[in-house]
């Protein structure tokens, strides 16, 4: 479903106020928001590159499929947050896939209209490279994680990462996240198995590290952030 795009809603995204207010009124101009219901396909690999996507509400996850048709999960992107940006290559279709994990509304901005603004826009332009570097920074974290972690250390970085990214507290000590995905999904990004991260929440439960009900496994409750790090 595709609905109309005001200056109000771009004002919701910290990356846009670099722009002045002539190319913003360009890009509700030209822009479309869309909104994907849970479990559905922004775009595939291979598919034809048309434009850089702003998350405006929702979770995307970004993934490749290898030879061997296993997922390797490259990234997950939460609400205000930019993904497909790599479109200064000589490719034109695209290398990964992007795929919802709950119900989205995305903004979805033309890449001639994303370069144009990228070129003739200096503080724009710095913005998006901080960007396209700190997601470089985190994959070689991630390949570190990979070669010097435990499984254990791995997934209870992820639990980490997701409270400082979505966290909400309670109390004075507590935080509470909702990461909305499944075991399988948790073992993709952490680069481990399904069976394994069942095991070390279990392990984290009864250490009252965190607490989470068999009835809402997606939703936990970390009574000490620290014991994560």
């Amino acid at each position: 479903m595709k609905t109309l795009l005001h200056t109000e809603t771009l004002a919701t995204l910290d990356i846009f106020k670099a722009l002045p207010p002539l190319a913003l009124e360009q890009i509700c101009k030209f822009g479309q928001i869309s909104t994907y219901k849970k479990d559905t396909s922004i775009y595939k690999t291979g598919d034809t590159i048309q434009y850089v996507y702003f998350v405006l509400k929702g979770k995307i996850m970004l993934g490749k499929k290898t030879s061997e048709e296993k997922i390797i999960i490259k990234d997950l992107v939460y609400s205000h947050k930019m993904f497909g940006e790599n479109v200064f290559t000589k490719a034109n279709t695209r290398s990964e896939f992007a795929h919802t994990m709950t119900e989205s509304k995305v903004l979805m901005v033309p890449i001639a209209l994303f370069q144009r603004m990228f070129t003739t826009h200096h503080d724009f332009a710095i913005e998006i490279t901080k960007i396209i570097v700190e997601r470089l920074d985190n994959l070689e974290v991630r390949i570190k994680n990979f070669v010097f972690m435990k499984a254990k250390q791995r997934i209870s970085g992820f639990i980490h990462k997701t409270a400082e990214k979505q966290g909400i507290q309670i109390g004075m000590e507590e935080i509470l996240i909702n990461h909305g995905m499944s075991h399988k999904e948790i073992a993709f990004v952490t680069d481990t198995s399904r069976q394994t991260v069942a095991r070390v929440l279990g392990d984290l439960k009864r250490e009252n590290i965190i607490h989470f009900s068999e009835r809402k496994p997606n939703k936990i409750l970390i009574r000490d952030l620290s014991k994560l790090a």
